[in-house]
């Protein structure tokens, strides 16, 4: 069943703590934008060894998360609108115990394919005030995921996530996250071989289960 798109929402690189810039802070952007192989137009990534490239163009977070935040932290002005988590891509209906690794979606008319889910890193907790916050990802899972761009197209706020194919039902986001970064691969060494030689997944988490794996 085709999903609506709450929001699209780039951001441009700014300073965040000192020198550092990121571009975290994602606003909703109206009418259709642009989807290409290296992101959404006018989206902005501040650190290109961590961030964008084309195995993680387009960053996704499910807003149906976002009350499960509110209670854990008490409430923040941050979940009152989508951006919080800085997603480029806002919907409610699909979870990281459903999307898979190599899911193609059409987003708006673009083809996505996920290839990882979001490894949180400090720039999370120092976004919501809260230092806890990405070992908080890391242990509930609550992670979003990553698409890498099939076919180019534009998307906007109100067209529909549709998923195409689902060639790997049994490798879910929050599997192969648990496994790669929740600390589950050191009792599952076969599955970290197989998403080794995975090759819908991002080629530096390909990297990581192979290290894993020894």
């Amino acid at each position: 069943m085709p999903i609506p798109i709450d929001a699209i929402l780039t951001g441009k690189a700014r300073h965040f703590r000192g020198d550092e810039t990121s571009a975290i802070a994602k606003t909703p952007v109206a009418g259709p934008q642009r989807v290409g192989f290296l992101g959404i137009a006018g989206d902005e990534q501040a650190d290109l060894s961590v961030h964008g490239g084309t195995d993680k163009a387009i960053h996704h977070y499910p807003r149906d998360h976002y009350r499960w935040w509110a209670e854990k932290l008490g409430g923040h002005a941050l979940l009152e609108t989508p951006g919080a988590f800085g997603e480029n891509v806002s919907t409610e209906g699909l979870l990281e115990t459903e999307a898979c690794i190599g899911d193609r979606y059409r987003l708006g008319s673009a083809l996505v394919e996920i290839s990882q889910g979001r490894q949180p890193c400090w720039k999370l907790g120092h976004r919501f005030g809260v230092a806890t916050v990405p070992a908080t990802v890391v242990t509930t899972r609550r992670s979003g995921w990553y698409y890498r761009v099939v076919e180019e197209g534009a998307a906007a706020a109100g067209d529909s996530l549709e998923l195409v194919k689902r060639p790997q039902p049994e490798w879910s986001v929050e599997r192969v996250f648990a496994l790669l970064i929740g600390g589950a691969g050191k009792r599952e060494p076969a599955a970290l071989r197989d998403l080794a030689n995975m090759d819908a997944l991002a080629a530096t988490w390909r990297v990581r289960a192979e290290k894993l794996a020894g």
